[in-house]
C-alpha cells in the first residue's frame, strides 16, 4: 500500500507562526479516542461487564435516542434534542488527524502549532456519569488510556486527567493517581454535578432524575471541596472546565440543537465561576487557576464589572441603606396622603401590600446581611485581585468577541482578563484545523486587538496559567527554552 502524502504546501496558519517568531500554545485540542482500544482499558480496570454496561450507555442514549422517539414522547417528557453531526466529517484528513495521536503530532507543524493540551471527545464527560461505579471506572480507565496513547508525543501534547467531583474524596483520589501514578499534569474538573433534591425525592423518589439541583462546589455545596483545591495546589495543577449547559434551565428545546447549544458553555462556566468566587475559594487558595472552555470571554467581561457593581450597592456597609428602618414612616404617609389621589384615598391602612411591603421592617439578621462575607473584600480592587488572576478564558480561534477580554478602557482598572486559544479542534466549528491559528488572527489584521495582546491570547496566557501553577509544566518539551525566556521576563507570572 503506497504512502499517503500529506499536504506539502504550507498552510496559512504554518506561515503565520513563522512571521510571529514565537510558540504557539493550544490549550482545547479536541481527540476522538479509539473505541476498540478504550474498551480493553476499561476491562482491564472494570471488568467485562463494566464495558458492556458502558457500551449500553453510549449506544442508548443522546443522538440515536431522541432520533427514534416520537414527535409526541418528545412533548409529552420534554426530551432535549441532542447535539448531532458533531466530527469534521467534510474533511477526512481531520477526521482521521484527531483520532490517531501520530498524526496529531505529525500535523502540529501544519496547524502553526508548538503546543497543545488534550482533550478527550468520548470520554469528555466521563466525570458526570450518575452511576458510581460506572463513573469511576470509565473516569480510570479514560486516563490510563491518555497517558498511554500520548506518552512518547509528550514534547508536543499534553493530555488532560478527567476528574469527577460528586465528591471530595474521589476528586482527591483520582486526580492523585493521574499526577502521581500517571505522570499527567493537567485537569479537566466536571463543571457541576447534578444532585437530588433531597425533600422531593424522599416524598417522590420516582422523580430522582427530574428533581435536581447543580452543585457548583463554591456555595450551598454539601460538601467542604477546600480539601480538594488543596491538593491541587499541592500537586501543582491547574484546574480547566469543559461544562455543558445544554438540558438545564432554558437551554431544554425539544426541537432545535442550536437553540439549546448558543451560550451554554458561557452559562455553566459562569456559575461555577460565581460559585467559586462567592464561596472564597479564590480568596483561600490565592494561587489556584481555572479555566474555562468554549464559551467565550464576553460572559468573562461582564461578570468582572458586576461583581464589583453588585459589591459596590449591596457591600455590608451600602446595603444598609435599603434598610427598612430606615423609612421616615411618618413622611411617607403624609407623601401618600398628599399626593396619592382618590385610588389612595381612605386606604393608607394597606400601605403595608404592593411595592411598599418593606414598611412591614422585614428583619434580616445582622450575620446574614454581608453576602461577601466569605470573600473579605474590603475594596472593589479586592475583586480585581480575587478574579483576574485566578479565571482563564478559553476562546476559539474565530470567535469576535475576543476583544472584550483585552479591552482595557472598558474594564474596571483597565485589567485585561486572561483569554487565551482553545481551538476546539476536532469539533464541527473547526472546519480545517490548519485554518485555525490563522482565522484568530485576523481580529489583529482587522485592528480589533493589538499584536501584543494576540501574543498573549496564543502563547503569555497560556504559559501563566499551567507553568503560574507548576513552574515544570513545560519541561522536556519543545518550547521549554521560549517559557523559561517569558517567565524570567515577567519575573515567574
Amino acid at each position: 500500500m503506497s504512502s499517503i502524502i500529506l499536504p506539502k504546501t504550507k498552510s496559512r496558519s504554518a506561515l503565520l507562526r513563522e512571521k510571529l517568531g514565537y510558540p504557539i500554545v493550544d490549550t482545547d485540542f479536541h481527540t476522538e479516542e479509539f473505541g476498540p482500544a478504550f474498551i480493553d482499558v476499561l476491562k482491564k480496570v472494570g471488568g467485562a461487564e463494566i464495558a458492556a454496561k458502558y457500551v449500553a450507555a453510549i449506544s442508548g442514549t443522546g443522538r440515536a435516542q431522541w432520533l427514534n422517539i416520537s414527535d409526541e414522547e418528545k412533548k409529552e417528557f420534554r426530551i432535549s434534542r441532542t447535539p448531532w453531526w458533531t466530527r469534521p466529517a467534510h474533511n477526512t484528513l481531520d477526521l482521521a488527524t484527531i483520532s490517531i495521536p501520530s498524526l496529531t503530532y505529525k500535523r502540529l507543524d501544519e496547524f502553526g502549532i508548538d503546543f497543545a493540551i488534550v482533550y478527550p471527545n468520548l470520554t469528555l464527560f466521563a466525570p458526570s456519569i450518575p452511576d458510581d461505579e460506572l463513573r469511576r471506572a470509565v473516569v480510570r480507565a479514560a486516563n490510563i488510556y491518555s497517558a498511554e496513547v500520548y506518552r512518547e508525543y509528550s514534547d508536543r501534547l499534553s493530555p488532560v486527567a478527567v476528574i469527577p467531583m460528586h465528591t471530595p474524596e474521589e476528586a482527591i483520589e483520582e486526580l492523585e493517581y493521574a499526577v502521581n501514578v500517571l505522570g499527567l499534569k493537567a485537569a479537566m474538573i466536571a463543571g457541576h454535578v447534578k444532585r437530588p433534591i433531597p425533600g422531593i425525592v424522599k416524598k417522590y423518589p420516582e422523580l430522582e432524575k427530574e428533581a435536581f439541583y447543580i452543585d457548583t462546589y463554591g456555595i450551598d455545596s454539601p460538601y467542604d471541596y477546600d480539601p480538594f483545591w488543596a491538593k491541587a495546589v499541592e500537586l501543582k495543577v491547574s484546574l480547566s472546565t469543559h461544562v455543558s449547559g445544554q438540558g438545564l434551565d432554558t437551554r431544554r428545546s425539544i426541537s432545535n440543537y442550536m437553540y439549546n447549544h448558543i451560550g451554554h458553555f458561557a452559562a455553566a462556566s459562569e456559575a461555577l465561576a460565581k460559585s467559586l468566587f462567592f464561596g472564597g475559594v479564590t480568596s483561600r487558595f490565592p494561587s489556584l487557576k481555572f479555566a474555562f472552555l468554549e464559551g467565550g470571554v464576553s460572559w468573562g467581561a461582564s461578570l468582572y464589572p458586576d461583581l464589583i457593581w453588585h459589591w459596590q450597592r449591596r457591600n455590608k456597609a451600602a446595603v444598609e441603606q435599603y434598610n427598612p428602618e430606615n423609612i421616615d414612616k411618618e413622611l411617607l404617609y403624609a407623601l401618600y396622603e398628599e399626593y396619592g389621589g382618590d385610588h389612595v384615598k381612605g386606604r393608607l391602612d394597606q400601605l403595608h401590600l404592593g411595592a411598599n411591603y418593606l414598611i412591614n421592617n422585614t428583619v434580616v439578621p445582622l450575620e446574614l446581611r454581608d453576602e461577601f462575607a466569605d470573600i473579605g473584600i474590603e475594596k472593589a480592587e479586592d475583586i480585581r485581585d480575587l478574579f483576574v488572576p485566578n479565571f482563564y478564558f478559553g476562546i476559539e480561534a474565530d470567535d469576535p468577541t475576543i476583544h472584550t477580554a483585552f479591552d482595557r478602557k472598558g474594564l474596571p482598572f483597565e485589567t485585561p482578563l486572561r483569554a487565551f486559544l482553545s481551538s476546539d479542534a476536532g469539533h464541527w466549528d473547526v472546519r480545517n484545523i490548519a485554518d485555525a491559528l490563522a482565522d484568530s488572527y485576523e481580529l489583529v489584521e482587522k485592528g480589533v486587538i493589538s499584536a501584543s495582546d494576540y501574543k498573549d491570547f496564543v502563547f503569555t496566557n497560556p504559559v501563566s496559567l499551567y507553568a503560574g501553577s507548576n513552574p515544570d509544566f513545560f519541561k522536556g518539551t519543545v518550547v521549554e527554552k521560549q517559557v523559561d525566556a517569558l517567565l524570567k521576563e515577567k519575573g515567574g507570572q
